[in-house]
């Protein structure tokens, strides 16, 4: 193993170590390392954003951007060493590529190409009414002066473009107690449910194909609450739907049609975050796929991307983390990833390949 995976796999494993479930992120915040030539333009609410001490004339300017916070542990920390890998909770997700960043900063006079500004940012895995990157915009309108922001999520280092938007609602479904042996005498809220969510539970993914890439647009329920007890016929359910769309969907015409697919739901929207616009045509984002001959590939998720987008900011996913990782209790990082990750970084920022820097 090269003394750089040792030390990106190290590095993983001690911000692994670093509980940082989401609302509780001061530690990892004050344990992240970036060097002093990049200085601090914002330790405000939940983040740390350094930027370039000054900026060239003419010169792109990229953001480096991670989420310190993770999911709840489920008996997966402390982390630990498996081989070449880094088993633990926010392994993928994404505390390797945060190592990853921290190494990409130590090494910016190599990066002459580009100006580069690095960003950390928590309550990422919590709905967007406690963003921590929404307020940032409105303290610092700077930030709109990025043209790419590659916001290191869980992508396999491919990259993926844009993301869906992400509806979360209540449906009620109301009805009149009585004696389950006299069920005629109420109304079963219960039965009213499951008519009335018949429409999601027999729906299709359907497919939206935006600038020659194919999303999917998916609607479930997620969870259902409902009854007293078994002898009661139950006056109220509650269901909680999730309904993902596709880029080009405003948040006003996604909360339209799930009305239009629950017409005897009492609906209460608890949030919409809207998607992100489709940005193959972005040529700091084509110099990212050329300098590791990159997949791109669409985003079948909601992710930061789309609050860029909300102050016109273009952003990308890439990162080392395996998406099948995020989040699970095996979740992990291996070496390889971490390696291959840095290396795209540094060819990217610096106008390389990554064939290049291993030369």
């Amino acid at each position: 193993m090269t003394d750089l995976a040792e030390r990106l796999l190290l590095r993983t494993l001690a911000l692994v170590d670093v509980a940082s479930t989401s609302g509780d992120e001061a530690e990892i915040l004050e344990a992240l390392d970036v060097p002093g030539r990049l200085p601090v333009l914002d330790a405000g609410d939940c983040v740390r954003w350094y930027g370039p001490p000054e900026r060239r004339a003419g010169t792109p300017l990229v953001l480096l951007a991670g989420h310190v916070d993770t999911v709840p542990s489920n008996g997966n920390l402390p982390g630990r060493r498996e081989g070449d890998a880094v088993i633990g909770r926010g392994a993928a997700d994404m505390k390797g590529a945060l190592a990853v960043m921290e190494a990409v900063a130590a090494e910016l006079a190599a990066a002459a190409d580009l100006d580069v500004g690095v960003l950390f940012f928590g309550r990422e895995e919590l709905p967007i009414t406690r963003s921590a990157l929404l307020p940032l915009f409105d303290r610092c309108p700077s930030i709109r002066e990025v043209d790419l922001a590659v916001v290191m999520e869980p992508t396999g280092n491919a990259i993926e473009i844009g993301c869906l938007g992400n509806l979360n609602a209540l449906a009620s479904f109301h009805g009149r107690t009585a004696h389950s042996a006299r069920p005629w005498l109420g109304d079963n809220a219960i039965h009213a449910a499951i008519e009335g969510l018949a429409p999601v539970a027999t729906s299709v993914p359907l497919d939206v194909t935006v600038d020659g890439l194919t999303y999917r647009e998916v609607v479930s329920v997620t969870a259902i609450h409902g009854g007293l007890a078994g002898n009661v016929v139950p006056d109220l359910v509650e269901a909680h739907v999730n309904y993902r769309y596709a880029p080009g969907t405003t948040p006003q015409r996604a909360e339209a049609a799930l009305r239009e697919m629950l017409p005897a739901t009492d609906l209460e929207v608890l949030g919409n975050a809207p998607p992100a616009p489709v940005n193959v045509t972005d040529p700091l984002v084509d110099r990212l796929r050329r300098s590791g001959s990159l997949e791109v590939r669409p985003k079948q998720a909601w992710t930061p991307v789309a609050e860029f987008a909300t102050i016109g900011v273009s952003a990308v996913n890439f990162g080392p983390g395996d998406p099948g990782y995020a989040h699970a209790d095996d979740e992990r990082i291996d070496a390889h990833a971490l390696v291959r990750s840095y290396e795209i970084l540094r060819a990217f920022l610096a106008g390389g390949t990554a064939d290049e820097e291993e030369r």
